[in-house]
């Protein structure tokens, strides 16, 4: 028989329970909708988180304190390290020591709220240099101006708020030169940054900015950094100056062997590497686990299949009564697998594509992050293909029993 004939017969025997083959691809329409959208949501975030990384600039160097981290605890030890310190950004801010760095700007985080009269915001609140978002970012003040390197030598009790921070504590009242409570300190506002949304990371709009000496002794009484973000001067390799460095912080450590530096340097490459091998192990992991519903949908139509042989025995027989081969019998059954399993994964792409154009536009909307719509081509082919190939494997078996079955038992079969 031809496999055009093969094919029709088998679309016309699905059409003939429509309810029962709809009901027959759900496996398969949830396998596929799970491995579409975990692609698809994991490059879109990749993308977003990459994208952020990048516009801080390619001669960004993030220098933080601790082993480099290769587990949670190191991440734990990391945060609470003091091993960068006042001392360390003066040898660092040497040209002898650093000749191609252009920039250096020294962070910590202040936990807690900010205030203004009745009204408590909980916004990221940094320690950090005069310019650093100028610096880094270049981003300028919508209104007052950023405070200066004088007031970071006096400790001056002065913050830069973001634009999210300024609508929740003031609303349309002016900020400027306004006092706001961080730590039962009472901060003196001069700036408030433009509207900008999430950039690198943290969202602008939600930020405090000290002077990293006011957070350091007035709030938080310590004398390290948590992080020291720095820039190589334009046309600086890059890569040199990570390894100066590292090799002033090891002089100023007393560090001998490489092994046990207390410190990390990252450059941008170093970040967008590390990022995309994370995202990618989780995207394929989660993968793995969406395709189990893939083989339960194999399941469940190898079952229907069996049901469906037992159901057409006379009809399996008048066809061999009537020149029928078992080769004919087990195509068609193989075919209407196979049909099923293919629109389930039709329906399962559709279903995801129009969710993952929801959940971007609710992003958008809702938390104002460019995330991109990503439409993973890929994983599309992968799980339509997977689709196929389940129908292929868990058909074979009820096709090989349909087409065993003897013409005159059939046709006795009652």
């Amino acid at each position: 028989m031809r496999l055009s004939i093969a094919a029709k017969t088998a679309l016309a025997a699905l059409r003939g329970n429509l309810g029962r083959s709809l009901l027959t691809i759900l496996g398969i329409v949830i396998g596929i909708v799970a491995i579409v959208l975990v692609v698809a949501i994991g490059q879109g975030a990749q993308s977003l988180i990459l994208s952020q990384v990048e516009s801080i600039g390619g001669n960004a160097l993030v220098i933080r304190p601790g082993r480099q981290p290769t587990g949670a605890a190191d991440i734990a030890n990391t945060v609470y390290s003091d091993s960068l310190k006042d001392k360390d950004i003066i040898a660092l801010s040497n040209p002898n020591n650093v000749p191609g760095l252009a920039s250096i700007d020294p962070a910590v985080i202040v936990p807690g709220n900010v205030s203004y009269q009745n009204n408590i915001f909980r916004p990221l609140i940094f320690g950090w240099t005069a310019d650093a978002m100028a610096e880094i970012f270049n981003i300028y003040p919508a209104t007052g101006s950023y405070f200066t390197n004088d007031d970071i030598k006096q400790n001056a009790k002065v913050a830069i708020i973001g634009w999210h921070v300024k609508d929740q504590l003031f609303g349309e009242s002016p900020a400027i030169n306004q006092l706001v409570t961080v730590h039962q300190q009472k901060m003196r506002v001069v700036a408030v940054l433009p509207k900008t949304g999430q950039l690198s990371g943290f969202n602008v709009d939600d930020i405090v900015i000290l002077p990293y000496t006011t957070a350091q002794k007035e709030i938080l009484g310590i004398d390290y950094f948590q992080e020291v973000i720095a820039k190589a001067k334009p046309g600086a390799d890059i890569n040199q100056v990570a390894a100066d460095v590292k090799a002033t912080l090891r002089e100023m450590h007393n560090i001998t062997d490489p092994a046990k530096d207390d410190f990390f340097v990252l450059t941008q490459q170093d970040i967008v590497d590390r990022i995309s091998t994370v995202t990618q192990v989780l995207t394929i992991f989660l993968v793995s686990i969406a395709a189990i519903s893939l083989l339960v949908g194999g399941v469940g139509i190898m079952n229907i299949m069996l049901v469906s042989v037992t159901e057409r025995i006379k009809e399996i027989g008048l066809r061999k009564a009537v020149g029928a081969s078992q080769r004919d019998i087990m195509q068609q059954f193989l075919l209407e697998a196979v049909f099923l399993t293919f629109s389930g994964g039709l329906i399962g792409t559709i279903i995801a594509i129009s969710i993952s154009l929801l959940i971007v536009v609710v992003i958008r909307t809702q938390y104002n992050l460019d995330w991109p719509l990503t439409i993973p081509l890929g994983a599309i082919a992968l799980g339509v293909g997977m689709a196929v190939s389940v129908g292929l494997l868990f058909g074979l078996y009820p096709a090989r029993q349909a087409a065993k079955k003897d013409p005159i038992d059939a046709l006795r079969h009652e």
